[in-house]
């Protein structure tokens, strides 16, 4: 068969697939997320059928689903509830970096690494999937919840100080010194400081520019901005992502509702295919040696991201099931794990990528189940008596 056909083969194959295996997922309640990723592990490299035609789409759509998502995002909070979000939760983001980050490095210089693949794997244990979490958040109808806004407040900042982390870990990685960082550092977060100030005073224009009758021309005003954002964002050391959530945050209440509808379709179709290209580029044969480590790391962060969670859950004045929900919700560790670790691998130490592969496919596996039960969890967890009055989990500002 010539290329043409069979990356058309190799796409309807993986279309259909998405398309049972989300059945099955809403048919038990669940996440459609973790059988995305394992169904990617089984017809990855090393898999029983290798997707190689299609490769190169499902990557370039896989960065397009995590814009999406997180710009979809974006459009559910005002620039007013961001920057009081973030004011209040900037000890949540010491709390974050100092819980997650250390297991990481103490693991890394346990086993032998040198320091500067130490730095890379506090990065990786550190910072949570917000592409995971976002389709979480949706899946599992938490948008409206009192501790979303905690569990969102975390992500951004931990999406900001990426701009930090990243110029300083390449700098490390190559031996470079410190004018080289601090040069990168200021361009990443004069991008960000650029895209918050647009968010927060020029909204009604933007808004203005990217109205119109038909919803074809919303779609395309909203997605040719959302990309622009991002491409500027990313050359400048920033994440990618925060441009395409800040987007979402400068587009007006009016036109976001508008925005969310229309772009739903596009929304879902690139995130499963983010998620399927994940378990794509994983070769499980490989994994294997460095199961443990990464089951260990997976173990020891996932209580310390519940600890997260539940702290700054807490300071929002969420009950304690909301606060097990926040933690549980930013278990899954993803998009940029795999960035840090690459960047590791490039610089000449190969077994930080193997160990991230396998920390990452466990929690991204794990996280999204935990999630979903986090409910059920925190009833055996906590006692009758701290419980707040019972109410669905999807309703708006849930007091739990």
């Amino acid at each position: 068969m010539d290329p043409t056909g069979l990356v058309y083969v190799e796409l309807g194959l993986i279309f259909v697939g998405i398309s049972l295996l989300g059945g099955v997922a809403r048919r038990f309640g669940l996440s459609p997320i973790p059988l995305y990723l394992l169904a990617g592990l089984v017809f990855g490299d090393g898999g029983f059928a290798p997707v190689v035609a299609a490769d190169g789409f499902v990557t370039i759509a896989a960065e397009l689903g995590v814009l999406l998502l997180l710009l979809t995002l974006g459009l559910e909070f005002s620039p007013e509830e961001l920057s009081s979000s973030l004011r209040r939760h900037r000890p949540s983001g010491v709390v974050d970096l100092v819980l997650n980050a250390i297991p990481g490095v103490a693991v890394a210089l346990v086993i032998g690494l040198p320091w500067p693949a130490a730095v890379a794997m506090g990065g990786l244990t550190w910072v949570t999937s917000s592409g995971i979490v976002a389709q979480l958040l949706t899946d599992l109808k938490r948008t409206p919840n009192r501790e979303t806004p905690a569990i969102l407040s975390v992500l951004v900042l931990e999406d900001l100080a990426m701009a930090i982390y990243l110029p300083i870990l390449l700098v490390v990685l190559a031996g470079g010194g410190f004018l080289q960082a601090l040069g990168g550092i200021a361009l990443a977060l004069g991008a960000v400081a650029l895209a918050l100030l647009a968010a927060t005073r020029a909204s009604r224009r933007i808004g203005k520019i990217l109205t119109h009758r038909t919803d074809e021309q919303v779609m395309l005003r909203v997605l040719g901005l959302t990309m622009l954002v991002a491409a500027a964002t990313h050359a400048l050391g920033a994440s990618a992502a925060v441009g395409a959530f800040l987007v979402g945050i400068a587009i007006p209440a009016g036109l976001a509702e508008r925005a969310r509808k229309i772009l739903a379709p596009q929304r879902d179709l690139f995130a499963a295919l983010f998620f399927v290209s994940f378990g794509l580029s994983t070769d499980p044969r490989e994994l294997a040696p460095y199961l443990a480590v990464g089951a260990l790391l997976a173990v020891v962060t996932t209580v310390t991201k519940i600890a997260t969670g539940w702290y700054a859950a807490r300071r929002e004045g969420v009950g304690p099931k909301g606060r097990l929900r926040a933690g549980f919700t930013l278990v899954p560790r993803g998009e940029f794990s795999i960035v840090i670790a690459g960047l590791a691998v490039a610089a000449g130490h190969p077994k930080v990528g193997l160990i991230a592969t396998a920390y990452v496919m466990i929690l991204a596996v794990v996280g999204p189940v935990l999630a979903r039960f986090s409910d059920h969890i925190g009833a055996r967890i906590l006692s009758p008596s701290t419980l707040p009055p019972a109410a669905p989990s999807g309703s708006l500002r849930s007091a739990s």
